[in-house]
């Protein structure tokens, strides 16, 4: 097996982030280095401010714990995990203190997160109960949130696209925090039949302490589309794991966007159970001062001749705005013929915030189409810039041209229009407040 990870000159970004991240690759493009290492607070924490956020550094020679993405245990059982700890890998970024009320094993309050669903004609909206099929078949825990979610979800929501139709308009989940106290737990299970096309839509507004799975099964020959937007208020607390698993010849879009909520984290899996499938993930996000967005994705190659492609791009401003964004890639022995490649850029608006970026790619056989990454984190370019002042452009409007061309290429792969037309007006929102 051959483990790769994005090390050295090209991608080296700032080096005392990566020391306080706990050696992670914060990448940077060489052009952004010196801006980088310049930017004092937007790229670095002191130790003290990091254990503040229950980000355990590790000190040389500490064993911190470390494992491959596909060797994680797996149990539908609450009592299998332990309370996350920031030596875990899939923990050691996240503001554990924060995210804290959603590692309580307990039920919804009532009437603390609604949900309105609304179908088209071909798709069926019913319940399943633990263990009925297809609940469980793709989706198996592995963390405590996501087992307290299954665990602490009677009836999971159930939306399933009638065999060989396709259905042009989108199914739509509206999910409503009714306040910054209420805890939700939630099960969502999302089904192409097969030869049948589907666009399901999972709108995330208010304020709430969610934890949340969202278990997407795609029967032969399907194709089924997957928005998530993460619209919070402020105060919002958000964890949820998305679960993809994908028949012969399937194809899944898979498009996560995040603006609100104080913290929030999405841990998006996809997993080829045979030959000739495909995703595409897509991801968008916006952090805001004293914001943390962490997004997570692992694609499990484990059947031959299937593609991937994941394009993530993220915008931070004010102090004490973060994201994060890990992506992992397994090549597995009998996955031949693979095609895969992943993608995360990162723009810093301001001082005072920070961008931790991290592709892993492992592979297990050399039979294989193609595969890579690349990603970096890096502030305005500055010839881009001049180039718009020279022409006679103030400069804050140049600067929403440069951000608004780095979200475009995102935005227009999104097929829902009033979607498109709502990310572009909370981007201008956003720039406003950066720009004053």
């Amino acid at each position: 097996m051959t483990s790769i990870d994005v090390k050295g000159p090209e991608s080296a970004g700032d080096p005392a982030a990566n020391e306080a991240a706990g050696g992670a690759a914060g990448v940077a493009p060489v052009g952004a280095q010196e801006d980088l290492a310049q930017a004092g607070p937007s790229t670095d924490h002191s130790r003290a401010q990091l254990e503040d956020e229950a980000i355990a550094l590790p000190s040389p020679g500490s064993n911190t714990e470390t494992s491959t993405r596909a060797s994680r245990h797996r149990s539908f059982d609450v009592s299998a995990f332990s309370r996350p700890v920031s030596k875990q890998e899939e923990w050691r970024f996240a503001p554990l203190r924060v995210l804290s009320p959603l590692f309580e094993d307990v039920a919804s309050d009532e009437g603390g997160v609604d949900y309105e669903v609304d179908t088209p004609e071909g798709v069926a909206v019913g319940t399943l109960a633990p263990g009925e099929a297809p609940r469980g078949s793709a989706l198996i825990p592995e963390d405590l949130v996501s087992a307290v979610a299954s665990a602490r979800c009677a009836d999971a929501l159930h939306l399933r696209s009638e065999p060989g139709r396709e259905v042009a308009e989108p199914a739509r989940v509206q999910i409503a925090g009714q306040g910054g106290d209420k805890r939700g737990n939630a099960h969502i299970v999302l089904e192409t039949a097969a030869s049948s096309a589907a666009t399901f839509v999972l709108n995330h507004t208010g304020s709430a302490r969610l934890a949340e799975n969202v278990e997407m099964v795609l029967g032969d020959n399907s194709q089924m589309t997957v928005i998530s937007l993460q619209d919070w208020d402020d105060d919002a607390l958000h964890i949820s794991t998305h679960h993809a698993r994908l028949g012969r010849d399937a194809r899944l879009k898979h498009i996560v966007v995040s603006l609100g909520g104080r913290a929030v984290r999405i841990d998006n899996i996809g997993e080829f159970s045979a030959p000739g499938s495909e995703i595409e993930n897509l991801g968008l996000y916006f952090a805001d001062e004293d914001q943390y967005l962490e997004h997570r994705l692992f694609v499990d190659h484990a059947a031959p001749k299937c593609t991937s492609n994941t394009t993530y791009k993220g915008a931070l401003q004010g102090h004490g705005a973060r994201s994060v964004w890990v992506g992992d890639v397994l090549i597995r022995k009998e996955a031949e013929g693979t095609n895969t490649y992943e993608l995360n850029r990162n723009l810093v608006l301001t001082d005072g915030a920070r961008a931790d970026s991290v592709p892993n790619l492992e592979i297990e056989t050399g039979e294989i189409e193609g595969a890579g990454h690349a990603a970096a984190t890096g502030r305005f370019d500055d010839e881009q810039l001049f180039y718009l002042r020279a022409r006679g452009i103030p400069e804050l409007e140049a600067r929403r041209l440069v951000v608004r061309g780095f979200f475009a290429e995102l935005i227009q792969q999104i097929d829902v229009p009033e979607i498109r037309a709502h990310l572009t007006e909370s981007i201008e929102t956003e720039l406003a407040r950066s720009m004053n």
